[in-house]
């Protein structure tokens, strides 16, 4: 009795193989990959430029500390000598009444910039975006009001 089922099982074992090597192959030359992606070059050359530019900001040391005074979020901008950073292109970006919003920071004095935030209760996730001179810091706040 177990020879007669050892010696179907390496016939049955070859077929089984056979078979699903044929699926796989049918599936790999008529299907099209799901995770391909129509503009995979240009996102991969922005991927590349975005993680410079993160470079760069670390590099630069810079340093980003937060506070929130009567509906106004400020920002302090440093370099690694604790200088400010002046003249840089601020942005926050979050979610408000089920849209994305952006709200621009603007410089109030020397590497502070500014931005007042409309009425917001509860948890909040902000990103902060700051771009000087190719390079950029982004940073993911959470506000509780």
């Amino acid at each position: 009795m177990t020879k007669f089922n050892s010696a179907l099982l390496v016939p049955l074992l070859l077929c089984s193989f056979l078979v699903f090597s044929s699926w796989a192959a049918y599936q790999a030359a008529t299907r099209v990959s799901e995770v391909s992606d129509q503009d995979y070059y240009s996102k991969g050359l922005k991927y590349n430029s975005t993680m410079l530019e993160k470079q760069a900001a670390a590099v630069l040391g810079w340093e980003l500390h937060s506070e929130l005074m009567d509906g106004v979020l400020i920002q302090h901008l440093t370099n690694r000598e604790g200088e400010p950073v002046r003249g840089a292109k601020g942005q926050l970006k979050l979610q408000y009444r089920g849209a994305l919003l952006i709200v621009p920071l603007a410089e109030a004095d020397p590497g502070v910039y500014r931005a007042q935030l409309p009425e917001l209760s509860g948890e909040n996730l902000i990103q902060a975006e700051f771009e000087h001179k190719g390079a950029r810091i982004l940073r993911r706040l959470l506000l509780t009001i």
